[in-house]
């Protein structure tokens, strides 16, 4: 008999297809339950549930990858998987650079696939996963037809799962320097060093949102990273562009980027604290035509809302203070925690302390290369809202 784990489905998370099965919902085990191996999963209550991939050591105890209960887990299956999400990218997204695997989304729990022209970077982020990285790097090979692979493993939550960091070529060596097209700019990406997979693939819709507001436009993007939105407001005629950034890497690789796109004219990077910039611009009345924030995720758990929830509200505050009446304020989060109606509510709140009023000009998630499973909230992590502030 395969090995068994008996579950209290209580809210039916589960049967109505989240993929995560905790620790304190399982009740029993038959068999012997091996770290990364497959286990079946039942509704103590209410019968049989799927398969998943198990981790004595995770408090996300199962990772669940079917609904069938005799469905051979093996490289045919994530082959399959990987084939049904790359015919959807390619049906509804340019593929040439593009999200291929979006984890739970895709129905392959913590697995995470970035191509970018013909380079593919994979983060394998549990213990069952990473167990199967050679069979979905050959899948990839075959479905994609791309040939040089390289891992991002070296992210801490690798450490909860008993596994250490890593990252590394997956194929022969190759060139981790190249350069990709985002409604057309070119931008510098470092597949080895760059942030997450090497780049940041999520904001190109709410990049191009900019196109009707910036022209002959003063503009400030706060937590700039690499200058996406910064170069965007340039490229659509924005008249002056001023991009800050904490880290001095990003304000090098923002400045790069400029230069690439011949829009150093336009563009003024560097580094500086968002909080106390603004703070000292609100104070001496500087003041924008459009402002973006789009900083980090403040909430790295649920425990840390109430905090990062105000520290949200609070630049939201300080940037509305900086702008033009009838200017826009382009607000993001990237953080999963912070549900959408939550940072609506912060973002009026943050305008009525700062006596301004609000005007919804667009409103925007993530591209289709990043779907958001209704039965998995977590999938639905990025809010951009532009107002414009009067």
């Amino acid at each position: 008999m395969r090995d068994r784990l008996y579950i209290e489905d209580t809210r039916l998370r589960i049967r109505h297809g989240h993929p995560w099965v905790y620790d304190n919902q399982v009740l029993r085990s038959e068999g012997h339950p091996e770290s990364g191996g497959i286990v079946q999963v039942f509704d103590i209550k209410k019968g049989p549930l799927g398969q998943g991939y198990y981790n004595h050591a995770s408090k996300i105890r199962v990772r669940m990858l079917t609904k069938d209960l005799d469905e051979p887990i093996n490289a045919a299956f994530f082959k399959r998987k990987i084939a049904d999400a790359w015919a959807y990218r390619k049906e509804l997204v340019d593929t040439t650079s593009c999200r291929v695997v979006f984890g739970e989304a895709d129905g392959l729990p913590a697995l995470v696939v970035d191509k970018f022209n013909d380079v593919i970077a994979i983060q394998t982020l549990s213990l069952g996963m990473d167990r199967w990285k050679k069979e979905i790097v050959e899948a990839l090979r075959e479905v994609t037809g791309v040939e040089k692979f390289y891992e991002r493993n070296d992210v801490p939550i690798r450490e909860k799962e008993g596994l250490r960091q890593l990252k590394g070529f997956l194929s022969d060596p190759f060139d981790t320097n190249l350069t990709i097209e985002e409604n057309g700019l070119k931008l510098a990406v470092d597949v080895a060093e760059g942030q997450k997979t090497g780049h940041f693939l999520d904001q190109r819709l709410n990049h191009a949102a900019l196109a009707n507001i910036v022209k002959g436009k003063h503009v400030l993007d706060c937590f700039t990273h690499t200058g996406g939105f910064a170069l965007h407001a340039a490229m659509y005629g924005a008249s002056k562009v001023e991009g800050l950034d904490i880290s001095g890497e990003a304000i090098r690789l923002a400045t790069s980027n400029a230069q690439l796109n011949k829009l150093e004219g336009v563009c003024d990077f560097r580094t500086a604290n968002v909080f106390d910039f603004l703070t000292d611009a609100s104070r001496t009345n500087k003041l924008w035509d459009v402002i973006v924030l789009d900083p980090p995720a403040f909430v790295k758990s649920r425990s840390a809302l109430e905090s990062a929830t105000r520290g949200y509200k609070e630049i939201n505050l300080r940037a509305m203070k900086c702008l033009r009446p009838g200017g826009f304020l382009v607000t993001c989060s990237c953080s999963q925690h912070m549900s959408a109606d939550l940072f609506r509510k912060m973002v009026a709140d943050a305008a009525n302390d700062a006596h301004r009023e609000l005007r919804e000009v667009y409103y925007g998630t993530q591209p289709p290369d990043h779907p958001m499973h209704w039965s998995i909230p977590e999938t639905h992590y990025l809010k951009c809202l532009v107002m414009q502030v009067m």
